[in-house]
């Protein structure tokens, strides 16, 4: 009887773990929620956010990022008194580049709109997942930043897959990883989000750090403001007149899903809890250490 009752209770004791592990569906609700709830992650349309942006040698760039749903994006950034745009208007990507030589407006190459396609998904890869032709399997749990991380596998109906990992304890996303190509080179991306604070009900991430996985090199973009549902003009994304360069858009543009955010990049965002004017401030889970 004693060797039965043991047995069962180690039996109980092995399947505990397995009867509270969680859903991907489980872990996603916690994560809309976490972000402030699918209705008004729906109900956003536009956001503009503002700050700047540290590159190489310490070099600080004030810069400003404007999205508009479904897929818009313009980032301005002034680097030595000189004022660089990249946009995409859904289609097709341009830039005025000053600093490079480049003082007029030049449409992107394929490349360039495949790219920026398949980061344009304003809501993110996660958000009706399954209606976007999408699937996310649970990949396990990895630490980022010292705080364990749910390892959610995002492969996108266009065939790319993207990791992107939720912080296990507030269920928000503080890492992205993901492929891409420039200038016919593939490249294994990664972006990290952090300093989260809320802006109008949503969660909002004040710093972005992106680059390539395992480089050193990083380029971090921290806000000051992020302002939501502001009137943006449709023609603030549209490819200028006259606009020269690139190449004819693909025929074919798959259908993709931030950044920050990224994708956003921007979904699409440091790590601090310094209080900012439009939210209360919340300590970022991608710097809290594991005690």
């Amino acid at each position: 009887m004693l060797r039965k009752t043991l047995m069962t209770l180690a039996l109980a004791l092995l399947l505990a773990p397995m009867a509270h592990a969680q859903t991907v569906d489980e872990i996603l609700a916690k994560y809309y929620d976490a972000c402030g709830g699918l209705a008004k992650l729906k109900a956003l349309n536009t956001v503009r956010l503002t700050g700047t942006m540290t590159m190489g040698q310490g070099m600080e760039a004030p810069i400003t990022i404007e999205r508009k749903r479904p897929g818009m994006s313009r980032t301005e950034f002034t680097i030595q008194g000189m004022t660089g745009i990249q946009a995409f208007d859904g289609t097709r990507t341009w830039s005025v580049l000053p600093f490079m030589g480049k003082k007029d407006p030049e449409v992107g190459t394929d490349e360039d709109n495949k790219n920026a396609q398949d980061d344009a998904d304003f809501d993110g890869p996660l958000v009706d997942w399954k209606a976007k032709g999408n699937t996310v399997e649970l990949a396990g749990k990895e630490p980022v930043e010292g705080a364990d991380a749910f390892k959610l596998k995002v492969t996108k109906k266009n065939g790319n897959v993207d990791y992107d990992y939720l912080d296990a304890e507030t269920y928000l996303l503080v890492k992205t990883e993901g492929k891409r190509r420039f200038r016919g080179t593939e490249i294994d991306g990664e972006t990290t989000l952090s300093d989260y604070k809320d802006v109008d009900g949503l969660m909002e991430p004040f710093s972005l750090e992106s680059g390539a996985k395992g480089m050193p090199q990083k380029r971090k973009m921290s806000f000051t403001r992020i302002e939501n549902n502001v009137p943006i003009d449709d023609s603030r994304f549209a490819v200028p007149a006259g606009a020269t360069g690139g190449s004819a858009p693909a025929a074919a543009v798959a259908d993709s899903s931030k950044a920050a955010g990224d994708a956003t990049a921007t979904t699409a965002a440091a790590d601090s809890t310094k209080k900012d004017s439009k939210g209360k401030s919340t300590k970022s889970s991608s710097s809290k250490k594991k005690s």
